[in-house]
């Protein structure tokens, strides 16, 4: 693990070497590949509004294993191990995120026009900073993405909350964060904010022009198809789509192995 101040803050990365460091020789660029070879785009993955590095649970290294592909993955502030919130949360959050904390990650790790694996925020966040910076990126995976609030939004996180209180879920948060009652509230508090309630994103989509995987399950408790349907009509890239039956919120843990095909697919297409 390594820590690296961004925008602010001490926060923790993981990096997913492609090959592993015992399987090859030479020297390590600064995005993760070996020798003067051209390589192909480093993945850099973006967890969604209560994750961590460990909340992945492998996915990150098990997507660059199979795609040959280096990898990072970093917990936001106030997420997992890095350092607490600098600031209060407030409805502008993941334009922050996206404008301000991405550019800055990418640059210290050395990353040339990354791919961002982002779900659920993540994927949010992914939208918003390839919009904001066209040309940064190679293409975007996006799982469980969010681009407007939808009923089911509010309701479901919401949902979460009255769970939250019952005990369960703030001790299972407490495994991966170091301070999961403030993570939590920040989170459920901004989305469930009058201010948040014109939240919508469709404004900024037509300027993406890379290629876009959408992926998205028909269980998910968050959002429905019209998320995704909005993405597609107003991106300009190319649009790839994975609709999965049985599948929540959480694509890359519930249907794992679908998605992540899915993803390396796409990778070898458009990455």
């Amino acid at each position: 693990m390594l820590r690296l101040q961004v925008d602010g803050a001490a926060v923790q990365c993981a990096w997913y070497p492609f090959p592993p460091p015992s399987d090859a020789d030479g020297e390590l660029g600064p995005a993760g590949h070996r020798g003067t070879q051209p390589a192909p785009a480093s993945l850099l993955f973006l967890h969604e509004g209560l994750g961590s590095l460990t909340q992945w649970q492998g996915f990150p290294a098990e997507v660059c294993r199979r795609s040959g592909r280096s990898g990072w993955a970093w917990a936001r502030a106030g997420h997992g191990r890095s350092q607490p919130l600098p600031r209060p949360r407030d409805e502008t959050f993941l334009h922050r995120e996206a404008t301000r904390t991405v550019p800055e990650l990418v640059a210290r790790l050395g990353l040339d026009r990354p791919v961002l694996v982002g779900h659920s925020d993540g994927a949010s966040i992914a939208l918003i900073a390839a919009a904001n910076a066209p040309g940064a990126y190679r293409s975007l995976v996006l799982m469980a993405p969010h681009v407007f609030l939808e009923p089911c939004t509010r309701e479901g996180i919401a949902a979460v909350g009255r769970r939250y209180r019952d005990g369960e879920l703030g001790r299972r948060l407490a495994r991966h964060h170091d301070d999961a009652d403030r993570l939590f509230w920040s989170w459920h508090d901004v989305w469930l904010s009058p201010a948040f309630a014109g939240w919508d994103l469709t404004g900024l989509l037509a300027a993406i022009d890379v290629p876009v995987l959408l992926v998205q399950g028909h269980d998910d408790e968050y959002g429905t198809m019209a998320q995704l349907d909005a993405i597609e009509a107003a991106v300009c890239g190319p649009v790839e789509r994975l609709e999965l039956e049985g599948c929540g919120h959480s694509p890359h843990l519930e249907a794992r192995e679908a998605t992540s095909a899915a993803i390396v697919a796409f990778l070898e297409r458009h990455g």
